[in-house]
């Protein structure tokens, strides 16, 4: 039986990122990825990119939908809030709600506004 028939939530997570054609900018990207798998085995993990590198967050959810995530949460892995992520991103999460209603689909703020990410970037600044 699967979790979803056992009523289990199965949660998704997207890390969704800007993108770049240079291949080499998905790695720390990549890497979030497998520490978040890491650390919450459960759960089903995929990056996304808002332009320039694949996949796009539509296809991104997708996957994680077809291999049963009941709930999925967006992660914008943005420094501050830019266009992305205030105008393109509240569009694309709409859309996303309205293909799967039945998909509990959140949107995290963008890691630019985390404290804990702040105070991370001031740390790394200042270590000699």
């Amino acid at each position: 039986m699967t979790a979803q028939a056992r009523g289990r939530q199965v949660q998704g997570i997207v890390l969704l990122a800007h993108g770049s054609r240079d291949e080499r900018w998905r790695e720390p990207i990549e890497a979030v990825a497998a520490r978040v798998t890491s650390r919450t085995p459960d759960a089903l993990v995929a990056c996304a990119y808002m332009e320039l590198a694949a996949p796009d967050l539509p296809t991104a959810v997708a996957a994680l939908v077809t291999a049963g995530a009941t709930a999925v949460r967006l992660v914008p892995l943005f420094l501050g809030m830019g266009k992305h992520a205030r105008e393109d991103l509240p569009l694309q999460v709409e859309a996303l709600r309205q293909r799967w209603p039945a998909i509990d689909i959140s949107l995290a703020r963008i890691v630019g506004e985390e404290p804990e990410l702040v105070d991370l970037l001031a740390k790394i600044a200042i270590k000699s």
